[in-house]
């Protein structure tokens, strides 16, 4: 029955018509609504049901937990600042909606228009991708965040982070990570520092929002004091980091739910998990290296005496390493590169994290510099890869 109406409509917007300007958002319905006809035709090539749009909901379904937890978050946040009496789960998660839909609409919405008015210009049809994108980049961002800076982040990350570069498939940068950056740049005062945890204008965040997130604690940690004890006074355990009841981002506080989307990720391979594991390895030998400095230069930076599962589950390390590093068109293409691209994310995270005071989480920039690198890193694979040929060769023509 579906397919029935949409034919009928079909005329229309198909070259000749009167609404054929409009055929990409008509485009875009049918093939949300309906599996596409096309088909590849002249062999080989392997038929499978698996299609983009298949793909990139594949990547919207990894981000619910992080979705879900993140309302849940933002509402006993809330809930908690204000001493709400008799607030449950169910009113954390009520309020959390109230206070991030509006977020990841706004983002869905502008970012939206403009791919759909790219599309129509360019006449081609409109790219799935920015399901992914329009989800992503609100859970990069915290929940008092001003709707218009939303608005205005998401414009800078599809018209000049992907659209200028010809859209999907050709972007350098990751999307959603450029916008983030845009805003991070443009409006730290409501992206980043404590006062995004001290919000008391009605009009951001009714009744006001309070807190410090657990990296910011743990690098105001005095010199020469404990940063163990330090994140301890200020409220922050272990467990909690994982579990993900602190201020943070929206999506990326828990480690559990990272973790979900993990898995749903790699038992798809939408997500390479050879990135996800250089990642963390890259993290892991940085710290530990970190961790060996003189104690006299740990004892200047607290921060450095924590062990490398702390930087994983603070700020948006995780998160980062999990949906944004393995984003497919920006991230190296070859196996050993692969590799090589995650280890490097997290080898710049860890340093950031620890000599630049100025970046305090670090894996944002450590990422979309491992963007621009991913050509190289797979240039220098391919290089390497040939250069061998060419001498096992050599060797057989000699044998």
């Amino acid at each position: 029955m579906v397919e029935q109406i949409h034919n009928r409509f079909r005329p229309l917007f198909e070259r000749g018509g009167p609404l054929h300007i409009f055929f990409p958002i008509f485009e875009a319905a049918d093939t949300f609504a309906l599996t596409p006809p096309d088909v590849t035709t002249g062999a080989p090539h392997i038929r499978d049901a698996l299609d983009m749009k298949r793909t990139m909901m594949f990547v919207v379904i990894a981000l619910i937990p992080c979705t879900l937890f993140g309302m849940f978050n933002a509402g006993y946040m809330y809930n908690t600042v204000n001493q709400v009496e008799g607030a449950t789960w169910l009113t954390h998660i009520l309020r959390g909606m109230y206070i991030v839909l509006p977020i990841i609409f706004v983002s869905y919405l502008v970012g939206g228009l403009w791919e759909v008015l790219f599309a129509i210009v360019r006449k081609h049809e409109i790219n799935e991708g920015f399901l992914v994108t329009g989800l992503l980049f609100p859970l990069t961002l915290p929940p008092t965040i001003p709707l218009w800076q939303v608005a205005v982040g998401i414009s800078f990350g599809v018209v000049i982070g992907k659209e200028i570069f010809g859209g999907t498939g050709f972007n350098v940068l990751n999307p959603a990570l450029t916008s983030r950056a845009f805003l991070y740049f443009a409006y730290p005062a409501q992206i980043s520092g404590d006062n995004v945890w001290a919000v008391t204008d009605p009009s951001i965040f009714p009744q006001g929002y309070t807190g410090a997130t657990s990296l910011a604690a743990a690098k105001a940690a005095p010199p020469g004091s404990d940063v163990f004890e330090v994140l301890r006074e200020a409220g922050f355990s272990l467990k909690d980091m994982i579990v993900g009841l602190e201020p943070g981002s929206i999506g990326e506080t828990s480690a559990i739910a990272v973790a979900i989307g993990l898995v749903i990720l790699v038992i798809t391979g939408v997500g390479s998990w050879r990135i996800i594991a250089g990642g963390i390895l890259g993290t892991a030998i940085t710290v530990l290296l970190l961790n060996t400095l003189p104690a006299s230069v740990r004892s200047t930076a607290p921060q450095l005496n924590l062990p490398f599962y702390y930087d994983l589950v603070m700020g948006g390390m995780f998160f980062g390493i999990v949906f944004m590093a393995t984003d497919p068109v920006s991230a190296a293409a070859s196996t050993p590169g692969k590799w090589a691209y995650g280890f490097l994310i997290g080898f710049l995270t860890a340093t950031i994290r620890a000599f630049n005071p100025a970046f305090p989480a670090g894996n944002m920039l450590a990422i979309l510099f491992s963007n621009v690198m991913a050509p190289l890193i797979d240039q220098i694979v391919l290089a390497v890869h040939i250069r061998k040929r060419a001498a096992w060769k050599g060797v057989l023509n000699h044998a």
